[in-house]
């Protein structure tokens, strides 16, 4: 068979075809007597997680929680008058990016050039891509994208000159026919991330795009949470910068390419400081053209029980709504050796554990099904396939019990499942998310 061409744009799956996927020993803990069916199939006869031959350790998504944190975010950038392009790094699940449009979001964002490639196979058509791109092979092939479909919208950084010479040589030896939409990085500080440091730095990148045919710039952006020390005064400061320099920018005609109905985008916005984000936004004084302010956190959609749980913004702004935590990972009781240790049966393969370890939360009698509080039992350590239990003599635990435990870190528990149960409140599982890293 001979290999496609890298210049022909192919027709972009459908969430159809996920749902036409075969189900079978590719994907962890889905019933083995499903074999061959069809993810719609197996979703269509809503199994229940517990009793409908799910083996452990599976994941699961609520169902309502994932409902509840879409409708909260569009509501929330709705009301400060904010576009939102949610990070799809978390997930990597063209099926929730598919429900986050419909909640009004007006891209996705991604990080790498392998999420552009698979947000255009499902057909996205906005995309800010929240880092440099210098790779020629990635530009090449965005050349083709964009010059085959008209009506495909892309942004990414630029922080360097020398970025910009590498995108212009690409693009120049790609053929490249539209230019690429391009936004100045701001760095949070010395010793942060990327971006440039300061905003002569800044001018210089804008001064190189101005001068490369390929590119085209539309605006600035920044990560504020990689703020040094940061707090809210500290985020804040440095929003107001990011501000500042799009103001200066305008104000010296960097923005002249646009067209009159176009918009300068102003972007930032972790899932930890959207608040100080929506504020600072807030302020944004008149330029030249409307801007598009644009956030892009993404951990909502699943929240967690960990890391984002303390870091959320609605903590500080609880008149605003609050983010539930949607994981749950169900683990089986698979030895006893003492009365002071168990073991279950996920381990590092299933579970964040980059940033805190699972929260052991509920347990779920192997003999009768009955649901009860972890009480006295504290996850201590994960091996590649076991979770260590340490418990307590209050701990009503014996083997082939289940273990429901909360996760910490979205991003990191998203990429060890291709194939997740959504699950509701009762058990029975209505569908099936498909990750791709």
């Amino acid at each position: 068979m001979a290999a496609a061409d890298d210049n022909v744009a192919t027709a972009p799956h459908t969430l159809g075809d996920l749902a036409a996927e075969r189900v079978n020993h590719r994907f962890k803990a889905l019933p083995p007597d499903a074999d061959g069916l069809t993810v719609a199939a197996l979703a269509a006869e809503r199994r229940n997680l517990f009793t409908g031959g799910f083996t452990t350790p599976v994941l699961a998504l609520s169902a309502e929680s994932v409902a509840h944190n879409l409708a909260l975010l569009e509501t929330y950038a709705e009301r400060h008058g904010l576009a939102f392009a949610p990070h799809g790094k978390t997930s990597m699940a063209p099926q929730l990016f598919a429900r986050q449009l419909e909640h009004g979001a007006w891209g996705i964002t991604a990080a790498v050039p392998h999420q552009v490639r698979v947000y255009r196979a499902f057909g996205i058509q906005r995309i800010f891509l929240a880092n440099e791109l210098v790779d020629p092979a990635a530009l090449r092939w965005l050349a083709a994208e964009l010059d085959a479909d008209a009506g495909f919208d892309f942004i990414c950084y630029v922080d360097s000159v020398r970025g910009v010479e590498l995108m212009d040589e690409a693009l120049r030896a790609a053929g490249s026919t539209r230019p690429v939409d391009v936004v100045v990085e701001l760095g949070a500080g010395e010793g942060a991330r990327t971006g440039a440091r300061t905003e002569a730095d800044c001018a210089a990148v804008a001064d190189a795009v101005a001068a490369a045919g390929t590119l085209r710039l539309v605006g600035v952006a920044g990560y504020e949470g990689e703020v040094p020390d940061a707090s809210a005064e500290r985020v804040q400061e440095w929003l107001r910068r990011l501000v500042r320099l799009a103001a200066d920018l305008d104000k010296a005609d960097r923005f002249a390419t646009l067209a009159a109905d176009d918009r300068i985008v102003i972007s930032a916005g972790g899932s930890a400081w959207f608040d100080a984000v929506a504020d600072v936004f807030a302020e944004i004084p008149e330029l030249s053209r409307p801007v598009r302010k644009l956030l892009r956190s993404g951990a909502y959609v699943s929240h967690d029980d960990g890391h984002y749980r303390h870091l959320t913004p609605f903590n500080r702004v609880p008149e605003e709504g609050a983010l539930q935590p949607a994981f749950r990972l169900w683990a089986q009781v698979v030895s006893r050796p003492s009365a002071e240790q168990a073991f279950v049966n996920a381990g590092k393969r299933d579970a964040a554990y980059d940033l805190d370890l699972p929260q052991a939360q509920v347990v779920r009698s192997g003999r009768d099904g009955s649901v009860r509080p972890a009480t006295g039992i504290t996850v201590t350590g994960l091996s590649d396939q076991h979770g260590w239990l340490r418990t307590g003599p209050e701990a009503e635990l014996e083997v082939g019990d289940w273990v429901g435990m909360g996760l910490s870190h979205p991003c990191t528990s998203f990429d060890k499942w291709q194939l997740i149960p959504l699950v509701e409140a009762d058990g029975t599982v209505t569908d099936y998310i498909r990750t791709f890293f």
